[in-house]
């Protein structure tokens, strides 16, 4: 029956392996890191309508914590012309081609989509805001740190798929952001509970056949 106590240690195992990926172990940006970010991005067309001086601000306040980029997008309500095939699409569809790539290259950087919402009203509270514009979805991309947005932001693939974003999106806006409150399970915590769930489990059929 002893035997059986490797399970955990492999559970333990696997979850010392998510803890390694999922949080910033380098600590915030440095100014040479910063600089050579800001030099990569200057001649990208994913940074048009950035306000450098905002971004730098961004990046030279640190603190090395995983943060929610907070988006607002309206799709183009009609067909667009596919930038590789050339033949129409709806926006719709366009979109979210552009969300399973750029949910890959996330993963891929340490993040993940921690929800995302469609819209299924207007305004019903607005104090001194412009009119709605007619905004289709809200999502929350957890990055890992800053220096991981700026390692997406500058990755080959972002730049190559980027033009299905400018296509398919009519009008959207993102900035960074930090829970105050929240009630939702956290990834390291959930993933704790499913490793801990599945070596119970592993274990009571091991201890059950022997």
């Amino acid at each position: 029956m002893m035997g059986a106590w490797w399970i955990w240690g492999a559970a333990l195992a696997l979850y010392a392996v998510f803890v390694l990926w999922y949080h910033n172990w380098r600590g915030p940006l440095t100014p040479t890191e910063i600089e050579a970010f800001l030099a990569q991005t200057a001649q990208l067309q994913i940074s048009g309508n950035t306000d450098r001086a905002v971004l730098r601000a961004f990046l030279e306040a640190d603190d090395g914590r995983d943060f929610l980029m907070s988006n607002l997008v309206r799709v183009h309500p009609g067909e667009v012309v596919h930038p590789v095939t050339g033949l129409p699409v709806s926006g719709q569809a366009l979109f979210q081609q552009y969300g399973v790539h750029f949910v890959k290259l996330l993963l891929k950087h340490g993040g993940h989509p921690m929800m995302a919402l469609r819209k299924v009203g207007g305004y019903v509270d607005a104090w001194q805001t412009p009119a709605d514009p007619g905004w289709h979805l809200v999502g929350l991309m957890r990055y890992r740190s800053r220096r991981d947005m700026m390692a997406l932001a500058t990755d080959p693939a972002m730049r190559e798929m980027h033009i299905l974003k400018s296509v398919s999106t009519a009008q959207t806006f993102s900035f960074p952001s930090q829970p105050l409150l929240s009630l939702a399970l956290l990834p390291r915590v959930a993933v704790a509970l499913v490793l801990a769930l599945l070596a119970a489990l592993l274990h009571l059929t091991v201890l059950l056949s022997a």
